[in-house]
């Protein structure tokens, strides 16, 4: 078989690889498929930061663990999901929810935000100290918008492009803030220097708990359905290495050590193999 053939063979394993991981395959789920009527133009930053697969894999579990730090996400967590079951499915309709907003036709988007609104109509519930909590709290939604949108710009710029200007930075926190706000968050940032002000000031909503660092164990050690178990260890050490030290100190976590570098330089080769496989440049 010619060389070129062979590549091809092995470009086209690789996408239907990440696709399996990301898509019910086996349902009939397809890949959201990129729109011109999306709510972001082709080439903006938003497009490009999360059409990355490995960074916003790091960027997705760093995100995670920041939110488990809040106690009315973790409580909704908690009360209202099967993360323990069906991480995978729960990470793999995030993702959707994502690709979609990001790249799907406006309208898919805006129906997407309304479901999710729909559902958290209905996410409420006690804390331990008695205190109520609702998903649909303003000040909640906003960390849980800081924290993905830190992780996914931070995993970004560290495996793709570490030049990646200012202004293309504040234009992804402006661009984001468009599905944050419709989504009731409150405060939202739309540039860097706000994104840095907001999440000083939520710091102070979080708490360290056993239910934190136990969904954060969860977390770190899923696997996948599709994905090798070596890649889930390299992708974890690389999120809890971006953690804020007192993030990691809060949830127990020691900042990788020897694993740190190949971990790194492992993250950064499966990037560039996977931006190949997809045609990115």
């Amino acid at each position: 078989m010619p060389q070129a053939d062979l590549s091809e063979k092995l470009r086209q394993r690789l996408v239907g690889s990440v696709r399996a991981v990301f898509n019910d395959v086996e349902g009939g789920q397809q890949p959201v498929p990129p729109s011109d009527e999306a709510l972001f133009e082709r080439d903006s930053p938003i497009r490009m930061v999360h059409a990355d697969v490995v960074s916003m894999m790091v960027g997705g579990i760093r995100s995670l663990l920041l939110q488990m730090l809040h106690p009315h996400a973790l409580q909704g967590v908690l009360d209202h999901s099967n993360f323990r079951s069906d991480m995978h499915g729960r990470l793999r309709r995030a993702a959707r929810f994502i690709a979609t907003t990001t790249f799907g036709h406006r309208d898919e988007a805006m129906s997407a935000i309304e479901r999710v609104n729909g559902i958290h109509a209905h996410v409420d519930g006690t804390l331990p100290d008695g205190s109520p909590y609702f998903a649909r709290d303003p000040r909640t939604l906003a960390w849980v918008h800081v924290a993905e949108a830190t992780s996914f710009l931070a995993a970004y710029v560290r495996y793709v492009r570490p030049d990646m200007p200012n202004h293309a930075k504040d234009e992804y926190y402006r661009q984001f803030a468009v599905i944050a706000k419709a989504l009731g968050a409150d405060p939202v940032p739309v540039d860097q220097s706000e994104a840095e002000a907001i999440f000083r000031e939520l710091r102070h909503d979080l708490a360290a708990s056993p239910q934190a660092r136990e969904i954060a164990e969860l977390v770190l050690n899923q696997r996948p359905e599709g994905a090798p178990p070596a890649v889930q260890s390299i992708l974890g050490s690389e999120a809890v290495a971006l953690l804020p030290p007192f993030a990691r100190s809060m949830l127990g976590l020691d900042r990788p050590g020897l694993i740190a570098l190949p971990a790194r330089a492992a993250t950064w080769g499966m990037g560039k193999t996977l931006r190949w496989a997809f045609r990115q440049s």
